[in-house]
This record gives structure tokens, C-alpha cells and sequence, in this order.
């Protein structure tokens, strides 16, 4: 493989698997997608991945009932970011997780954590858990996809509040979003490097003993600006936030 070049506008397509050789098939619902909703052509740049940082880049070959053919013209491993970006986010009502999910992997999320906060509205019985974290899961690689992200970002089970404290005690830079907090995240040094995480809590707010906890743990607790963001959006202007001052300078 060689070293990753730079972005081409090419659509970029995803499988469980990049299989060698000189040309490979995108098939199933990607390939559908690619021939029906994109209406690719032969001759037109394409890029499939595996969702870990391996790609292939190329031409169409072909594009009918089976998919879409791709000649293999490179193949590149996009590295991992680095500093890693790892968002706790609380369950919000509704779709409001999805889209959460969906702004979070587009602004450079690498890793996902569902949290069942005191005060969340929303509970993941045991028998949900698969079905939430599948959704938000699916709405990652869809971000991925239009984003045109050769890596997903991870969507871990649900953790504990005494879970999440103790990531945060291991981060290289944790914050908690609170809208009471009077320092600004834009005051913070940023390592170049490591693992940062931030927690957004739920709409009805931190409880008490959240704040103490994460607080314990090392955490800064941290607001975004004088506006108070909804729960599904705070976390990706946090990401915005951080994303300008360490990967798109």
C-alpha cells in the first residue's frame, strides 16, 4: 500500500471486507446505491474501504443489476487521527441519538460511547440495547459514507456512570459540557496527541453526583459559549472546536 493522498472528491464506498487484486465488485446495498441513487458511470473515480483505513481507489468498470466493478488503480491505509476523540454522549430522546451520532462522525469522532445518565429520559432496557446500539451504529457508517471517512468510528455498549469516570481518569484531556461552567473550552490546552473525551449530559442536565464524580476523575467541566446547546448537538460543535485547533490547521 502506499501513503494516503489527498482527498479527490471521489464517492467512497464501504465493505465488510477489501478483498486483493486488481479489480473488485461493490455489491449488495452499496452497490444498488451506487448505481440507482448515484447513477456512476464507467470511467468515474470511486474509492472503496473497509471502514478501517484501508482503501482502494479507481475507475468504474461497470455498473448494472450486479453492482459496481472498480479497476483498482491504488490502494492506501489512511493512519488513525491522532489526538483520538472520544465523545460520551447520554441518551436524548428519539431520533435525537441518531442525529447526535450522525453531526458527531461527521465533525471527526473516533469513538462513541452511550450513556445512561440519572436524569436521561430515554432507558435502554436490557432488551433494547442491541437494537439502540445497532442504530446508532448504522448511523455512523452512513455519516461515514457522505462524509467520505475511510475510518468508522467505533459505537461501544452502553457504559455506567462509574464506567465513564474511569475512562476519564485514563484521558489525556477530559471536559464535561456544562452550561454553568465559566471556563470555556476554547481556554484549554489541547494535547497534540493522546486521547480526548468529552461528555455531553442529557437535556434535564448533570445530576450532582455526575459532576462530583467525573470531576474526581479528572475532568474539566467546561461551556461552549453563552448559548445553550441541545443535548444531539452540543457534542459535534465541541468536536468542531477541537478538530480546528489540532487536525485542521
Amino acid at each position: 500500500m502506499t501513503e494516503a493522498p489527498e482527498l479527490d472528491g471521489a464517492p467512497l464506498f464501504l465493505l465488510d471486507e477489501l478483498p486483493d487484486g486488481e479489480e473488485l465488485l461493490v455489491a449488495g446495498q452499496e452497490g444498488r446505491h451506487a448505481v440507482d441513487v448515484l447513477r456512476l458511470q464507467p470511467g468515474e473515480r470511486v474509492r472503496v474501504g473497509d471502514g478501517a483505513g484501508a482503501v482502494a481507489a479507481g475507475e468504474v468498470v461497470d455498473a448494472g443489476p450486479a453492482g459496481l466493478r472498480v479497476a483498482v488503480r491504488d490502494r492506501f491505509e489512511v493512519p488513525a487521527p491522532d489526538p483520538e476523540f472520544v465523545l460520551v454522549q447520554a441518551l436524548p430522546k428519539g431520533d435525537r441519538g441518531p442525529l447526535a451520532v450522525d453531526l458527531a462522525t461527521e465533525l471527526g469522532v473516533d469513538r462513541i460511547v452511550p450513556w445512561q445518565a440519572a436524569r436521561c429520559v430515554t432507558r435502554w432496557r436490557d432488551d433494547r440495547v442491541g437494537k439502540g446500539v445497532a442504530k446508532w451504529r448504522a448511523a455512523a457508517r452512513a455519516a461515514s459514507k457522505q462524509s467520505r471517512r475511510p475510518r468508522l468510528p467505533e459505537v461501544t455498549e452502553p457504559m455506567s456512570t462509574r464506567e465513564v469516570a474511569g475512562m476519564l481518569a485514563e484521558a489525556d484531556l477530559a471536559v464535561v459540557l456544562h452550561e454553568q461552567a465559566r471556563r470555556p473550552l476554547a481556554g484549554l490546552a489541547v494535547p497534540a496527541s493522546g486521547t480526548v473525551v468529552v461528555v455531553v449530559g442529557p437535556e434535564g442536565g448533570l445530576s450532582d453526583g455526575e459532576v462530583v464524580a467525573f470531576r474526581a476523575a479528572g475532568a474539566e467541566a467546561v461551556r461552549l459559549g453563552p448559548e445553550v446547546l441541545r443535548t444531539s448537538t452540543a457534542g459535534a460543535a465541541a468536536l468542531a472546536a477541537l478538530s480546528a485547533r489540532t487536525r485542521w490547521g
